[in-house]
C-alpha cells in the first residue's frame, strides 16, 4: 500500500485526536486502548506511532481539542446572546446541567470527563498542562473576563461528575437541579 499525502496523514491524525477526545471522556484513558482508538477512527494500529511519539502525547493533543469544544460551545453561547454576558452564562450553566449532558460524556464537558485521569497521573503529565489551561479559560468565560469564577466551574464540574455517577436515580436529577440554584443564586 502506498503512502498517503500529507493532506490525508493530517485528516487521519484530527480523526485519531477526535477520537481519543471522545472515547477517553467516555471511558477513561487508562481503558482505551491503541487499538480502541485506531479502530475508532477508522485506521490501522499500525499507523497510530507514525502519528504521535506516545499515547501521553495523543492525550495532551486530545486535551487540547476537547476544550476546543468547550471553547466552541461558549462561544455559540456568546452569539445566540450578543452583548448579553449574563443570559449567555445562564444558557450554557442550563446546558451544562442538563440530563442530554450528563447522559453525554463523550460529547460532553472535557474538565468533567478528563479530571479523574488528570488527577491519578503524575504532576509533569503532558496533558496537564492544556487542562490547566482549559479550566481557567472556562472559570475566565463564566466570570464574563473579570477574575476567574473558580466556584462555579467546580460547582458545575463536580455537579456533573456526582449527576453521571448516580445517573439512573432520582438523586442524579436532584444532583443537577440542586448546582443549577446553586449557580443561578450566585452561592457557587
Amino acid at each position: 500500500m502506498g503512502r498517503v499525502s500529507r493532506a490525508q496523514a493530517r485528516q487521519n491524525r484530527e480523526q485519531v485526536v477526535a477520537a481519543a477526545g471522545r472515547l477517553f471522556r467516555e471511558r477513561g484513558v487508562q481503558q482505551v486502548s491503541v487499538a480502541d482508538l485506531m479502530a475508532e477512527a477508522g485506521l490501522t494500529h499500525g499507523g497510530f506511532y507514525r502519528q504521535f511519539a506516545s499515547k501521553e502525547a495523543l492525550v495532551a493533543e486530545a486535551t487540547e481539542h476537547a476544550f476546543a469544544g468547550m471553547r466552541q460551545l461558549m462561544e455559540e453561547r456568546d452569539l445566540e446572546h450578543p452583548g448579553d454576558r449574563e443570559a449567555a452564562r445562564r444558557a450554557l450553566v442550563e446546558y451544562y446541567l442538563s440530563p442530554g449532558h450528563r447522559d453525554d460524556p463523550g460529547g460532553g464537558c472535557a474538565a468533567a470527563g478528563l479530571g479523574p485521569d488528570m488527577a491519578r497521573d503524575d504532576g509533569d503529565a503532558p496533558a496537564r498542562a492544556p487542562y490547566a489551561e482549559g479550566v481557567r479559560e472556562f472559570a475566565r468565560w463564566l466570570s464574563g473576563g473579570r477574575e476567574e469564577d473558580l466556584a462555579t466551574v467546580c460547582t458545575l464540574v463536580g455537579a456533573l461528575v456526582l449527576a453521571r455517577a448516580t445517573a439512573g436515580s432520582e438523586l442524579s436529577d436532584q444532583i443537577l437541579a440542586a448546582a443549577r440554584g446553586a449557580v443561578s443564586a450566585g452561592r457557587a
